[in-house]
């Protein structure tokens, strides 16, 4: 009895709709002065709420991610769409998808009284026939294409949440759009938007995922397979439930021929034929980056970050996904493969003891950055060496906007040219003699910083221990210039000494750098942080050394180079303000002294060309030797190489007494794995770019004073504990 009323109460509203349908398609098709006056009446105050036209605006298409060259990085998508004419569809195709969903499509106006009057035969015998048209379908479905790509999926309404009223508009619509439109364009419109399941929207996105083939290449048993899923692309899907579609597939054949839309022997061939799926997957997003997931991920971030882009996040990832950007950037293919390589090759992403190494470059002078590789699998699911986050970046970008960044690592080492930096930039020689055996620094040590304090203990009264060198070797008197080249710890804090640390934070600032976590600018608060114990990101220090390489002149990294939409308008991208911020002498005094490193100091094991052309490197390595560097440039380009553990700096992840790739390690060092893949890095990339050399300091930085910097203690006990201030049993790695 249920069903009976249920039954009824269905069949009384679709004679409802049918009627006004009758009722909209005599308005539409006749004035209504001649239509009869009570009809006319009520079919003007209907029909006057509803839009007069249909908008059909831009369908969500995938946009493109482009390296330097050109090439495909990846897509993004939100349906995987690829729009094409219709001399670009098969015309079994057309033929099929008029035969099983619109037989009249090339006789009606947009709706179908005689579809109508059978749909509703069938239901009133029980039976379950649609009666809208492939023009109806088609304005639903722009309907619904224009509430995603305007980022409100919830307004979209589908089948049983429809009202009388959302159907009747559409029938307003189909019928109005028939006027303005050839059923040439309608159909090719709706094939284009069409679902065809499998996150395959319209039927050149389906030829390929299903068949491997170009919609025009379909033959007549594939154009009817797809025609078949539409009605319902999940019970009809080929790949889950292939004897549902192959019966639906036989009834479209068994359509075309009743149509006289193929021959019966094109009908026999075909329905003894298997489906016959090739299945080619469209893999999208930064996964499908194989060989810069990484990059890609940064790109995207910047695009989700940018409130030039859209109000918010959802708003920009809609234009992302939707859009059918074309986004050019700086990333060079070629050099991208090879750092990929080389940190795969330096250590597996699996490694037990999550240790992790990266290669990040950029070009100094423009900002651009060219290469971005880790060693670990972009990849979210759980698994033993997939990592998200990125090692080349700070956690956030200057707004606070996430960058998936790891937030740095800390430096070492590779901190102590900008204290060279601001001592060139005091006025001060290169040549001073310094006392390389001060190992004292008791608390109250009079640091001046005129715009902060500065504590610490080198001092066994104070309970730590002594200011430790890499090595028990080097604790005498030398220039500012070899205690930079060959690392010495003690002579950087005797420089530090005599400098203002508020200017030394301020020649940091200069060139970029910053906390990776806080983005607030490198603290010198702690006088460990002299030796580099604050977390900074490999790109920052990559840029940092760019901006000596460039003269002074500091850049902000780019990876965007070009955006345009999908009606080819050219939208804003961030530029790389380029501007001095280190005097070029300053710049060109620590460029002088850095190509020691390489030649006679830290770095003189390292196998990078030094003949062919200037470059100059600075290694960096951690307490425990955690966390390793080597950053350096040439002229034409700058890279950070860092090797280390990402997961932390406890005792765990120390790199003493260890094997890596089958050689046995003592401690691992700056120029050890990070200075090998940065050598072998830079020996592929220097030559692509300028290789000028880079010009002399001022013989004023060269000189050698007459009267000699004071000393500090002269206490010579060992060493053996950490350079942070607090009791270690490792042996120390300061220096390197």
């Amino acid at each position: 009895m249920l069903r009976s009323r249920m039954f009824l109460g269905k069949l009384f509203l679709f004679t409802v709709v049918s009627a006004l349908a009758g009722v909209l398609v005599t308005a539409l098709a006749l004035p209504f002065a001649a239509a009869g006056a009570s009809a006319a009446g009520f079919s003007n105050r209907l029909l006057s709420s509803f839009p007069d036209e249909l908008e059909i605006g831009r369908q969500a298409q995938a946009s493109t991610v482009l390296a330097s060259d050109g090439s495909l990085i990846t897509t993004f998508f939100s349906q995987n769409r690829d729009s094409v004419p219709l001399d670009s569809m098969a015309q079994s195709m057309q033929d099929a998808i008029i035969a099983i969903e619109d037989a009249r499509f090339y006789d009606h106006g947009g709706t179908d009284p005689v579809g109508i009057l059978r749909a509703l035969a069938a239901t009133a015998g029980g039976a379950r026939q649609g009666a809208s048209t492939i023009t109806q379908q088609y304005v639903n479905n722009v309907i619904i294409q224009s509430h995603i790509t305007a980022g409100h999926p919830d307004d979209v309404r589908l089948g049983p949440e429809k009202t009388l009223r959302d159907k009747l508009r559409e029938m307003k619509l189909a019928v109005s759009l028939e006027k303005t439109h050839t059923k040439d364009q309608i159909l090719q419109g709706y094939l284009n938007i069409i679902y065809f399941g499998n996150n395959a929207y319209g039927i050149e996105a389906a030829a390929k995922y299903y068949f491997g083939v170009h919609a025009k290449d379909l033959n007549l048993h594939q154009a009817a397979t797809l025609a078949g899923i539409i009605n319902n692309p999940s019970f009809y899907d080929p790949v889950t439930q292939p004897n549902h579609a192959l019966a639906r597939r036989n009834l479209v054949l068994d359509k075309m021929l009743e149509q006289g839309r193929i021959t019966a022997a094109a009908h026999s061939k075909s329905v003894e034929s298997p489906i016959g799926l090739d299945l080619h997957p469209t893999r999208q997003g930064c996964v499908a980056a194989r060989t810069a997931p990484y990059f890609c991920d940064y790109v995207q971030r910047l695009i989700l970050n940018n409130p030039a882009y859209g109000a918010d996040e959802n708003a920009r990832r809609a234009l992302l996904y939707s859009g059918g950007l074309t986004i050019r950037t700086t990333l060079d293919p070629a050099l991208q493969q090879k750092a990929q390589a080389l940190v795969r090759a330096t250590m597996s992403a699996g490694d037990p003891l999550q240790r992790g190494t990266a290669l990040v470059s950029i070009q100094p002078g423009t900002g651009k950055v060219l290469a971005m590789a880790q060693n670990t699998h972009y990849d979210p699911a759980p698994a033993p060496g997939n990592y998200m986050g990125n090692f080349a970046l700070p956690a956030n970008d200057k707004n606070g906007n996430s960058l998936n960044g790891a937030g740095g690592f800390q430096v070492g080492s590779t901190i102590k040219p900008f204290i060279f930096a601001q001592w060139l930039n005091a006025g001060k020689s290169m040549n001073t003699i310094l006392n390389g055996a001060a190992r004292k620094y008791p608390r109250g040590y009079p640091w001046k910083n005129s715009c902060g304090t500065t504590s610490g203990a080198y001092d066994p009264a104070a309970g730590t221990h002594l200011l430790p060198n890499d090595d028990p070797n080097h604790y005498y008197k030398m220039t500012v210039l070899q205690g930079l080249y060959q690392s010495i710890n003690t002579i950087t804090f005797q420089s530090a000494s005599q400098l203002d640390l508020c200017n030394v934070q301020k020649m940091t600032t200069a060139a970029g750098i910053r906390n990776g976590h806080t983005n607030a600018p490198y603290d010198f608060s702690k006088i460990s942080n002299l030796i580099g114990s604050v977390d900074v990101a490999p790109l920052t220090m990559a840029n940092a050394y760019a901006t000596f390489a460039s003269g002074g002149n500091y850049c902000r990294p780019t990876a965007l180079t070009g955006i345009t939409d999908s009606r080819g308008n050219q939208l804003p991208v961030p530029s790389a303000d380029c501007h001095q911020t280190i005097k070029p002498a300053v710049a060109a005094g620590v460029t002088y002294a850095l190509k020691n490193v390489l030649i006679k100091g830290s770095g003189y094991k390292l196998p990078v060309d030094k003949t062919s052309y200037d470059i100059f490197a600075k290694t960096g390595t951690t307490d425990g030797n955690i966390n390793t560097w080597t950053v350096g440039a040439t002229a034409g380009v700058a890279t950070a190489s860092w090797f280390g553990s990402y997961k932390g700096t406890g005792p765990q992840w120390i790199n003493q007494d260890i094997t890596i790739n089958g050689r046995y390690y003592s401690v691992v060092n700056g120029a050890d794995l990070a200075g090998m893949q940065w050598a072998r890095f830079m020996n592929q990339a220097a030559p692509k770019f300028s290789t000028d050399n880079f010009p002399p300091p001022p013989a004023s930085m060269l000189r050698t004073p007459q009267k000699q910097s004071p000393n500090n203690s002269r206490d010579n006990t060992a060493y053996g504990t950490r350079t942070d201030g607090t009791r270690s049993t490792t042996r120390p790695s300061a220096g390197r």
